[in-house]
């Protein structure tokens, strides 16, 4: 994979790419892509795949990340479909946007509201799930005071309605130690496998790695509700919110 895309320009909704490899006639690798694989808690992009030597196009299913390839699940659809793609083959990549927009207001959102709970709560991200309709947080934090989360609310949706510049650099992982404090938010750390860092930073509120697809400005999320609060054991919290349209 020689060029992410998404890295640097989550917006890109179509994009041109050569095929590198196909596997059993659905599996394809280009030679760069602006399709999400899914990680870190974020669904995979949907979307479509047009051969520009003759119109046909493939519907991709799923985006997942493979030995360090970006691989492509595809479905032939319509009639122009003769032949299944190959490798030399010039492709242009269509994104689902509603789909992939969606997920950037949710991501940029939990970023929001994971600073919140680390700040004013001292809570350790856990793990998150994005979701087109619901997404969740989990976090560590001894003491669970569930009133407190309507506070929580209220300062994340400020934070959103101050419309915060979000902007994104790719570093060497050397320059992003030194620059940080911590890498990011989650408790677990960051893999030791990864050399090139991504950063998305929330002008005023926070700057950390990630690798998925973001907004420009948290105006762009509109606003939070926080819709469930769980206790799954021992230190062991569960939120869920969805976005306000």
């Amino acid at each position: 994979m020689k060029e992410v895309l998404y890295f640097l320009d989550c917006y890109l909704r179509e994009f041109k790419a050569t095929v590198e490899k196909v596997t059993d006639d659905k599996y394809v690798v280009l030679d760069r892509t602006a399709f999400y694989p899914e990680s870190g808690g974020q669904p995979n992009d949907t979307g479509k795949l047009v051969r520009e030597e003759d119109g046909a196009e493939f519907e991709v299913v799923y985006v997942g990340k493979f030995n360090g390839d970006i691989s492509h699940e595809i479905v032939p659809t319509g009639e122009k479909v003769a032949s299944s793609l190959k490798a030399g083959d010039r492709v242009k990549g269509i994104i689902d946007w509603d789909r992939r927009y969606r997920h950037m207001r949710m991501h940029t959102a939990t970023h929001v509201m994971a600073n919140v709970i680390e700040r004013e709560a001292g809570a350790q991200i856990t793990g998150n799930q994005l979701g087109l309709d619901q997404s969740r947080v989990d976090f560590s934090l001894e003491t669970f005071d569930r009133d407190k989360f309507a506070e929580y609310e209220k300062i994340a949706n400020k934070v959103i309605a101050e419309n915060h510049p979000v902007n994104l650099y790719l570093v060497s992982r050397k320059e992003a130690e030194e620059k940080l404090s911590r890498l990011t938010t989650l408790a677990k750390g960051f893999s030791e496998d990864i050399s090139e860092v991504r950063l998305v930073e929330i002008e005023g509120i926070t700057i950390e790695a990630c690798g998925g697809t973001h907004l420009k400005n948290t105006g762009e999320i509109k606003g939070l509700k926080i819709e469930k609060l769980q206790n799954k054991g021992k230190s062991n919290r569960r939120m869920y919110f969805t976005l306000l349209d």
